[in-house]
């Protein structure tokens, strides 16, 4: 390799380095997936784990690292909840949960994040190829979601979508809300609104939308294993690949939030032949989103 190619390479790609402190707020499910794909992405660059710890384990040792990936809501509170940090990468949590968490602790400058909720144009391009035909769909929306409704719908209208919604700000407000939007629409929407989809609602919501034949669009795979037609989702592998590909890209110097570069999909069979939907299988439904430059 030439000395000026070597010189270029190295202005396109800062040789980043450094070390890391991963805190996950449990030990199995999601978050050993999340932190078996990060160490594997890791290997061969210059960075390396010199802790890795639970949320409610938390030592001295991860404010000594360079920088802290905190995975799940919990990690990232008690994280913030020390007196002095490096910058934090927060990932496995929800946009809304992130800046809760981060308004509470008012340290907005030392944390970025990597989200669980898709971007809201990717949203859209799924709901085109799922249901095509299908122009009006609604979301039930929480007082911390609703000021994202005006994105969501300037990017559904852009694809030819009508986005509808409903307040629902309580558990006793939440299937009056729910009935008067279905009247109203093709499909649910379902964000990851922790106000709203509580383990507790899932299943009243999932009859009420069956009894209306309406189908639900989730944000999970538990989601559709449960009733839901369909998810789109990220996976926490691919949510821990971006994450090294975030420090490789910008080591300390935190980027701004950002949604999942990648995603995955999920289908219930047997609730779309309930509903009398005839639903791509998953592998053409990811083609065709990998083809839609608004998917991606």
């Amino acid at each position: 390799m030439s000395l000026s190619l070597f010189l270029l390479l190295s202005l396109v790609f800062p040789a980043w380095a450094g070390s890391l402190a991963i805190v996950l707020s449990d030990r199995g499910g999601s978050y050993a997936d999340y932190s078996a794909a990060f160490e594997e992405a890791l290997i061969g660059t210059s960075w390396t784990v010199t802790a890795k710890l639970q949320a409610d384990t938390l030592s001295p040792s991860a404010t000594q690292a360079d920088l802290i990936v905190t995975v799940g809501s919990e990690a990232l509170r008690r994280v913030l909840g020390q007196a002095d940090n490096p910058p934090i990468i927060a990932t496995l949590l929800p946009r809304q949960s992130y800046e809760k968490i981060v308004s509470e602790f008012r340290r907005p400058g030392r944390t970025t994040a990597i989200y669980l909720d898709q971007p809201a144009a990717r949203q859209a391009a799924f709901v085109n190829h799922l249901l095509p035909g299908q122009k009006r769909v609604g979301m039930l929306v929480s007082q911390e979601t609703k000021s994202l409704m005006a994105h969501y719908r300037q990017a559904f209208a852009s694809a030819g979508l009508v986005l509808d919604s409903e307040d629902s700000d309580s558990d006793s407000a939440l299937l009056p809300a729910l009935n008067a939007l279905l009247g109203r629409v093709n499909a649910l929407i379902a964000l990851p609104d922790i106000s709203i989809y509580q383990r507790n609602n899932i299943k009243p919501i999932l009859i009420t939308t069956f009894r209306y034949q309406r189908p639900v669009i989730g944000y999970s795979p538990a989601f559709v294993n449960a009733g839901a037609l369909a998810a789109l989702y990220s996976t926490p592998a691919q949510i821990a690949r971006q994450t090294v590909d975030l420090i490789m890209a910008h080591g300390t110097n935190l980027s701004a939030p950002t949604g999942p570069s990648q995603f995955a999909i999920a289908i219930n069979s047997n609730v779309a032949q309930s509903l009398g939907l005839k639903i791509p299988d998953e592998a053409s439904l990811r083609r065709a989103m990998m083809n839609d430059r608004e998917a991606r």
